[in-house]
């Protein structure tokens, strides 16, 4: 029996249905020595496929997923290859998820609905997006009405977003025995006849795109800064200046506008909402019939209860992610 000394990992990441990657799908080459102490060969590889995730949100609710194949092969002492048991491959399903720290090593996260919260907050006579795991998930019943679910096997079918009709009041779950109920959330449609309601979307911790509706005031600001130069307006001929030019004059002006937005009155439940909202890297918010993509400026949060706080409103900070004046060049 061969001593294993070194293994060279081959990462593909590729889009389409598990195994049907080809050579321009190979991403990263390692190769890593065993230490004398193990008896294994252990590689970190998420980080690496990430960068290949891409986070295009333009409310078209897509399926972000990858399909992650690994070729490893196996060497002795003399750097030669095992003639048996190698290469080894597997196959895995890649979503830019996380878990907590303490879940553990290698959390496994949610297999079928893809949120964590089980209230759901809609303006009424609005229709939401429920993200489900297709692999896990045989259909949803929404006030009676069954949506069956359906998975090829393809990468842009593992993420599906269920159309939530406007004013709908239950969701539930089922398992892909379509008996076993896995979840059930509720919709509270929200009569806001004051303000106007603004949707939030980012990545929750699952991997899918998840939807906030923030009901209450909101206060839209802007800030700018600059820079100044002196300028020398003396006419040499006539010994003169005009007093309509400054001697002061501004450059390279940038400005930034904020958003700060209010929940509204919602359950303790929300506070899993609102915690996956403030660790999101990805944001966007509906605005003027937009889709633009903004950062999340409130850097703490309290988790509210019923007990403490009675009625339970979140507000929150943002700040659009880009220049207002168009530089881009």
């Amino acid at each position: 029996m061969p001593i294993l000394n070194r293994v060279q990992l081959n990462i593909y990441v590729y889009t389409g249905t598990q195994g049907s990657y080809n050579s321009g799908d190979l991403k990263y080459t390692l190769s890593k020595e065993r230490i004398s102490t193990d008896e294994y060969v252990n590689f970190e590889i998420a980080e690496l496929v990430r960068d290949f995730i891409d986070l295009d949100f333009n409310d078209d609710y897509l399926s972000t997923s990858k399909w992650v194949t690994t070729v490893a092969y196996l060497y002795d002492v003399n750097d030669d290859q095992f003639l048996s048991g190698s290469p080894v491959t597997n196959h895995y399903l890649a979503l830019d998820g996380y878990g907590y720290f303490e879940d553990g090593i290698n959390p496994q996260t949610s297999d079928n609905c893809l949120i964590e919260n089980n209230t759901i907050y809609l303006p009424e006579d609005t229709a939401g997006k429920l993200p489900i795991f297709a692999e896990g998930v045989g259909k949803v019943t929404i006030d009676s009405v069954d949506t069956q679910i359906t998975d090829n096997g393809n990468s842009n079918q593992k993420i599906q977003y269920v159309t939530i009709p406007a004013n709908s009041s239950t969701i539930q779950v089922y398992d892909t025995d379509d008996t076993t109920l896995l979840k059930t959330v509720s919709v509270v449609n929200v009569c806001e006849p004051k303000f106007t309601p603004y949707k939030v979307v980012f990545v929750n911790k699952n991997g899918a795109y998840q939807e906030i509706f923030a009901f209450k005031k909101s206060v839209e600001s802007m800030s700018v800064s600059s820079e100044q130069f002196k300028t020398n307006t003396i006419n040499h001929n006539s010994l003169s200046y005009a007093t309509n030019k400054g001697q002061v004059e501004k450059y390279n002006v940038r400005a930034t506008k904020t958003l700060q937005l209010n929940t509204g009155f919602v359950n303790e439940d929300f506070n899993k909402a609102i915690e996956e909202l403030l660790l999101s890297e990805n944001v966007w918010i509906r605005w003027e019939n937009k889709t633009l993509p903004v950062i999340v400026k409130t850097s703490s949060m309290t988790y509210k209860t019923s007990l403490n706080d009675k009625l339970i409103n979140h507000t929150l900070e943002f700040e659009f992610a880009y220049n207002k004046l168009n530089n881009i060049r």
